[in-house]
């Protein structure tokens, strides 16, 4: 397999990323020339709602489960297929002129502190099938190795905004607000840290679709209407997952349904004051984690779909103390930053460099992510 770019001709590198929304999949193509990343177009692909029902059963042991993530990884894999077709169309760019597909896949399980060495974490998306269907070489699999090396599996994207966001006169903090939240500390002259402060849109999605039909609160206009329920907000704060220290990263295992109802059930309220609460939730959590692990931040950089939720914007900047801009101001459209971070971890694959942080993961060191199916 022959990676290599020319002097003259950038190479270029497809993105997907397919997060604990479960929304659908966000694809970019970015050409790569050196240490320069160039967006070049992007495409988004909503997932059927069958297919995105399957997957939050699948986050809860049942039988026959195998089965059905082996036949759902199939599905995904046209999806992602599909994705990456329409993308090259709306770029105007070839399947033979990319050199290979970041894919990250659809996590159904991630259980990083299991005891006894019995860590893991499952993303189904069949790379095997996607390489197939898009005559392109994928890159897929990117958490194993850094578990396998005794780290988190997460979160992999602080390497990536450490290269393209870090600069030496600014401190700055990147927050990811997906289904889960996630923070990459990038100080000029120090070590970078990230990690998951907690849920991010996942249980307000769940609450705003379980209650109005809608699958997530436009601009968090409902929850802006309701009062924060502070018992409520005290309960969920005092789970065990906020108190423990960095690297630690989290998702639907443990901030799902079931948690949700057990909170709300126990502290019983109309549902728009319970999700003003769940807002609530995700803006402290996120300030807490800036301020104790990020301190003498200069400037605050948000990404990810909870970057349209403006009650939740200008909620979590009161909080911080700091000026919350998007990474549009970087280069980088909110709703896309994730999918560039998997065309560069797959850039980084095929050329053999790392693309974890120890620091940030808990891994013994760096290594090389991701598996290469070739095209």
């Amino acid at each position: 397999m022959n990676f290599a770019a020319t002097p003259t001709q950038p190479r270029l590198f497809i993105g997907l990323m397919s997060g604990t929304s479960l929304d659908g999949v966000d694809a970019v193509v970015v050409a790569q020339q050196g240490e320069e990343l160039v967006q070049q177009g992007q495409y988004f692909l909503p997932y059927p709602a069958e297919i995105r029902q399957v997957l939050l059963d699948l986050h809860t042991p049942a039988v026959n489960e195998l089965h059905t993530a082996a036949v759902v990884s199939n599905r995904l894999a046209d999806l992602y297929a599909t994705a990456v077709q329409g993308l090259l169309q709306t770029a105007n760019i070839s399947a033979a002129a990319v050199t290979a597909i970041g894919c990250h896949g659809q996590t159904i399980r991630h259980c990083p502190d299991l005891a006894n060495g019995e860590a893991y974490t499952l993303q189904l998306g069949n790379h095997a099938r996607l390489a197939e269907r898009t005559g392109i070489s994928v890159v897929g699999d990117f958490r194993s190795r850094d578990m396998a090396a005794g780290g988190q599996g997460a979160p992999l994207v602080p390497a990536f905004h450490q290269a393209l966001f870090a600069v030496p006169d600014q401190h700055r903090v990147m927050i990811n607000i997906g289904g889960i939240a996630n923070l990459s500390d990038l100080p000029p002259n120090g070590q970078v840290i990230g990690f998951d402060s907690g849920p991010g849109n996942l249980l307000m999605d769940a609450w705003t679709l379980q209650h109005t039909g809608q699958t997530y609160d436009a601009g968090g206009q409902w929850a802006a209407g309701g009062s924060v329920n502070q018992a409520l907000l005290n309960a969920m704060l005092a789970d065990g997952y906020f108190a423990l220290p960095a690297p630690k990263s989290t998702g639907r295992d443990l901030f799902n349904q079931a948690w949700l109802d057990a909170h709300s059930q126990a502290h019983a309220d109309s549902p728009q004051n319970v999700a003003r609460t769940l807002l609530e939730l995700t803006a402290v959590s996120i300030a807490q984690a800036l301020q104790q692990h990020c301190r003498g931040a200069q400037a605050v950089y948000v990404c990810g779909g909870g970057a349209h939720n403006l009650a939740l914007i200008d909620r979590l900047q009161t909080l911080c103390g700091l000026p919350v801009q998007r990474t549009d101001a970087l280069g980088i459209g909110v709703d896309w930053v994730e999918a560039v971070a998997f065309a560069w971890l797959a850039q980084r694959c095929v050329d053999q460099r790392p693309g974890n942080l120890p620091a940030v993961t808990g891994a013994a060191g760096p290594r090389v992510l991701g598996a290469i199916y070739p095209r």
